[in-house]
């Protein structure tokens, strides 16, 4: 696969940009309610100006007036705290990996190439990628880092790629933040478009590190079982994991099931399992 791929359709899931454009689309609707009803509260009898929903628009339009600034100063001070709290990667710190981030960047063609973060994560196997005015930045979990950084760093890599896909195709920008502000807290449907980025940068990772399965294979079973759980019975896991019950249960979940993650990246041919790994290399 060329460079190229990395910036065409095919490391997006399809749905996700149609998705996003009625969530767009959406959004932009419940601001045109918002702003509607309090222009009209004014003009409302006096005993409906004093009601419980008079309460609720006023509250929801100074909250529309207040949440670009708000969200401001969240993403900076997210970024202030991650800068005092966690180690950054450099040519001193973790030579490799921060080479292989820039490597990364290069290949996807991010426009500023993004800081890297080892942080506490207090036991939870994450990484996530964030924004702040002129920065781009991944923050990976030491428990995540430990646990594949000696014996798995191609699974390392694979989330790395991943996170790095959040940044790629603009999913940690304000403005795509601010398009989605609101129909994205709507059930069902937040969830559903939060999956198809997890679709969409998963193919970024498998693009960037084709022998990373081990990192979902991680965040599947737990810690130390990378290189023992057999990678090719996951995915007929995967494969076989349908049915009503299996989507039902889907549907509130900002991330799709890891199984079911795997199982599509080697359906795409984007992944390849340890024994083929093994014999190519």
């Amino acid at each position: 696969m060329t460079t190229s791929h990395a910036s065409g359709s095919r490391l997006r899931h399809r749905a996700e940009l149609p998705f996003y454009v009625f969530m767009v689309v959406l959004n932009l609707i419940i601001i045109w309610l918002i702003v509607q009803a309090a222009i009209t509260l004014p003009f409302l009898p006096e005993r409906l100006q004093e009601s419980g929903w008079a309460a609720a628009v006023r509250s929801a339009f100074i909250g529309l007036l207040l949440f670009i600034p708000a969200l401001i100063v969240i993403r900076e001070t997210q970024r202030a705290s991650v800068r005092g709290t966690a180690v950054q990667l450099s040519p001193r710190q973790y030579a490799d990996l921060y080479d292989t981030a820039d490597d990364f960047a290069h290949k996807l063609g991010l426009r500023r190439r993004p800081n890297l973060f080892l942080a506490n994560g207090n036991g939870t196997l994450n990484a996530f990628a964030a924004q702040a005015t002129g920065h781009d930045y991944v923050v990976l979990a030491n428990e995540l880092f430990v646990n594949l950084y000696q014996n798995n760093r191609d699974g390392l890599r694979f989330i790395l790629g991943h996170e790095l896909g959040h940044i790629k195709l603009h999913h940690v920008g304000l403005w795509y933040q601010l398009s989605v502000a609101y129909s994205e807290r709507i059930p069902i449907l937040g969830p559903t478009l939060s999956r198809l980025r997890e679709y969409s940068c998963d193919r970024h990772g498998a693009y960037l590190c084709p022998s990373g399965a081990s990192g979902l294979v991680l965040l599947a079973s737990g810690r130390h079982t990378e290189h023992t759980t057999d990678i090719e019975e996951l995915v007929r896991q995967g494969q076989q994991l349908r049915g009503f019950w299996v989507e039902l249960a889907q549907l509130p979940q900002s991330h799709p099931f890891t199984v079911r993650r795997l199982e599509r990246l080697f359906k795409l041919g984007l992944l390849r399992s340890r024994a083929r790994s093994e014999t190519t290399a």
